[in-house]
């Protein structure tokens, strides 16, 4: 009984083909680093979304924090979710 190689090789070619992107993917990413007052300062974001505009700055500056706790059963244990957002936006006339 022979075997169907062209299937076989499909597959192969598409794993392969999305192995080596993942690859290339992993070789442009850049390490990061925690800083330790930017994690501070997300911590004591209250929950919700703030939009401010200081009078004196060309600038919008912008916080958001989403916190829940997902339980997939009555007695299961639970995922604690925290994402937290910080972002500026300067508009200026150049």
């Amino acid at each position: 009984m022979a075997l169907p190689l062209v299937p076989i090789a499909t597959v192969a070619m598409k794993y392969g083909a999305l192995a080596l992107a993942g690859y290339a993917l992993a070789r442009q990413v850049q390490p990061g680093h925690v800083v330790q007052p930017v994690e501070d300062s997300m911590d004591t974001l209250p929950e919700g979304i703030c939009i401010t505009r200081p009078r004196d700055a060309d600038q919008f500056n912008g916080a958001a924090r989403l916190r829940r706790t997902i339980r997939l059963g009555h007695s299961s244990r639970g995922l604690e979710l925290d994402a937290a957002l910080l972002g500026r936006i300067r508009l200026r006339w150049v």
